[in-house]
């Protein structure tokens, strides 16, 4: 399988680089690292940012996230444009997997009506519910006002020992190396990624960090901004730290077998040069 490492969306909350890892000295810069994976089973999406909807109406997406977080919203950017762009037919994706359902992941799922929609069962729930003000600021249900073709892995479907991480096989008889792997703690129902990439793993780990810096043991320190902001908006913070730590322990015991990115950290997509496609 090839994997094309896709940069769908630029953030730039008020901070800047000493707090948040990346961008200028007084405002900041975080990424939507998205994946797009050629597969026997046709096209294979891993997150969506902001889809074109969002793009058309931002306000959908809440005044506080458009204040706080301060996306740059373009077309070009949206993952239906650059698949477009790489000369892809969007018609060709057939499975959008989702780390979790956060407005800055799921909003361009609306703009592949006919792909199936893989997320944890849980996550599921936890977005139709909404049962927190938290979670009402989270998730957008006008993102998946469509209807989309949801398939729900429920977590206890795990059957795979991954590195010692669970993991649930989403297209077993078409793709074995493709797993969801539940990360929890930034949400309910969080998980990331894994797919064989070449001579190695691949674990796209959605929101579980937010810097590379998170899980580099040879880090010397860590963005407080984003350390702050993580704790802050994880559902279960005992559990988001759990999580990170064994990614923590995957990366020194397996960095030749398995490599790590995150959802928004720049230095990833930079990493992945010159597969990363930025318009």
């Amino acid at each position: 399988m090839r994997v094309h490492h896709l940069d769908c969306a630029t953030m730039c909350p008020f901070g800047g680089r000493l707090l948040l890892g990346s961008g200028g000295p007084l405002v900041g810069r975080l990424s939507a690292h998205c994946l797009l994976v050629e597969s026997p089973a046709g096209l294979i999406l891993v997150d969506t940012a902001f889809g074109t909807e969002d793009v058309a109406d931002p306000g959908r997406l809440g005044r506080q996230f458009l204040t706080v977080v301060r996306p740059r919203l373009h077309l070009a950017r949206t993952a239906l444009h650059q698949i477009r762009a790489l000369g892809y037919d969007p018609q060709d994706v057939r499975h959008i997997v989702l780390t979790h359902l956060d407005l800055d992941h799921a909003g361009g799922i609306s703009d592949f009506p006919h792909a199936r929609i893989h997320v944890l069962a849980e996550e599921l729930r936890a977005a139709r519910a909404r049962s927190t003000r938290a979670e009402r600021d989270r998730y957008r249900p006008g993102q998946w006002a469509h209807g989309p073709h949801w398939v729900e892995h429920p977590r206890d479907s795990a059957t795979e020992n991954w590195y010692g991480l669970q993991g649930i096989p989403i297209l077993p008889r078409d793709i074995p190396d493709l797993l969801l792997v539940p990360l929890p703690g930034h949400s309910r129902g969080h998980c990331g990624l894994a797919v064989r990439d070449a001579d190695r793993w691949l674990l796209h780990c959605g929101d579980a960090y937010f810097s590379h810096t998170d899980v580099d043991p040879r880090s010397p320190r860590r963005p407080l901004g984003l350390t702050a902001f993580q704790r802050l908006v994880a559902i279960d913070d005992h559990a988001r730290r759990d999580t990170l730590e064994r990614l923590r322990d995957l990366r020194r015991s397996h960095a030749d077998e398995v490599r790590l990115v995150c959802a928004h950290d720049p230095f990833d997509l930079t990493a992945t040069a010159p597969a990363t496609r930025r318009p």
